[in-house]
């Protein structure tokens, strides 16, 4: 009877330390260190799903003459062809020919638009009109009715309307005051769509959710999330930015797309490090590890000043008066700042560092791409 009741005891234990074993093994994996929340639809886009760039010729009337000058011959030319059009004959020789035109209240201009996806006839969208001669100002424009272009020349938009501008140009007596880039303005709603661009949501048999930022990672958790919601084997990562999601037969691929845009998933951006040598601007993110790194800099400072002076010889002599330049070398040798990091320093102490050791901007660049070729900077190093 003993020997029973210990052999049920020992095969009670058994089958609990299985079903722990299964329990660990069913549980989903920790999250890496380090993630953050965020939904699909904030740092990934649908495959197939994007704007369209639209562009166009046209031309901007009712300027006070800072319109394009005679020069530019392009804006009489379409002048013309525009007034053709519309029934009006300009004389090609002579006094009134389309070569002595006087165009200064009109402006050649290009117009560049976006159009969203799923954009439907009679849709209106923002156009951006800049110039393209030498016209000095489109303050006061209105630009005439234009066919905005996409990249296979089949016309999408119409666009037409008065000009705002960020900026104005007054000149007068010679002077110039000038704000913002006058040469260029916006039309809110001036573009209106003819034909939308043929895309069919009924027809896709898979979806295409693609990341902003190549990882691997991040691709593989945002699939078994995919797969949580709807069912397992229906979402696989394809590649490092691209998850494939199967359509059942008959589903509503709209409102598939709102279940997978709504996911929360762990995401694990890159470390970086931007910077602009043209600004001095320098941008680092959060997530930059440093190594233990001993950084040195200064810099050797020569100046060249050359004065020029005038040898007045004196009164009732018999010297000439002459110009003798006067050079002088002045070279500083600056003094070697040194900046320890240990183990486990951030960016924090990276940068109070520097401003403690007077580094500007071009300093910190240069510093930067060095500790980068050291190894000391664990982050992509990305110059504009």
């Amino acid at each position: 009877m003993r020997g029973l009741i210990g052999t049920t005891r020992l095969a009670v234990w058994w089958w609990a330390a299985l079903a722990l074993v299964w329990v660990l093994a069913l549980a989903p994996a920790p999250a890496q260190e380090g993630g953050e929340q965020a939904r699909i639809k904030d740092v990934a886009n649908i495959e197939g799903i994007r704007d369209n760039q639209l562009v166009g010729y046209g031309l901007v009337v009712g300027l006070r003459g800072t319109g394009d000058s005679s020069q530019t011959v392009f804006p009489a030319q379409t002048l013309v062809s525009a007034l053709e059009r519309m029934g009006v004959t300009v004389p090609q020789t002579g006094s009134n020919s389309a070569s002595n035109m006087q165009v200064k209240n009109m402006a050649a201009v290009f117009i560049v638009a976006t159009l969203p996806p799923f954009s439907r006839a009679g849709d209106k969208i923002d156009i951006t009109v800049s110039s393209a001669g030498d016209a000095r100002s489109l303050e006061g424009g209105i630009l005439l009715m234009t066919p905005l272009y996409g990249p296979d020349g089949q016309i999408f938009a119409q666009a037409q309307g008065a000009l705002v501008l960020g900026g104005y140009m007054v000149a007068s007596a010679g002077n110039t005051r000038q704000m913002n880039h006058p040469t260029t303005a916006r039309i809110p709603g001036g573009g209106l769509v003819e034909r939308p661009v043929p895309f069919d949501l009924s027809q896709m048999r898979t979806v295409g959710v693609v990341l902003d930022d190549a990882d691997f990672h991040t691709a593989e958790r945002m699939a078994e999330a995919i797969n949580r919601m709807l069912g397992a084997g229906r979402a696989h990562a394809v590649d490092s930015r691209r998850v494939q999601i199967a359509v059942a037969s008959g589903e509503d691929v709209a409102a598939l797309l709102d279940k997978v845009e709504s996911v929360e998933i762990e995401v694990y951006p890159r470390a970086r490090v931007v910077v602009n040598e043209r600004t001095g601007t320098v941008v680092i993110g959060g997530t930059v590890r440093l190594q233990p790194v001993s950084i040195l800099h200064g810099g050797l400072s020569v100046n060249v000043i050359a004065r020029i002076e005038v040898s007045q010889p004196g009164p009732l002599s018999s010297g000439t008066t002459k110009v003798v330049e006067q050079t002088a070398i002045e070279a500083q040798d600056k003094p070697v700042n040194r900046i320890d990091l240990k183990e486990g320093a951030t960016v924090e102490d990276l940068v109070r560092e520097l401003q403690r050791t007077g580094a500007g901007a071009r300093d910190v660049i240069s510093i930067l791409q060095a500790m980068k070729e050291a190894g000391a900077l664990e982050a992509d190093l990305e110059v504009m």
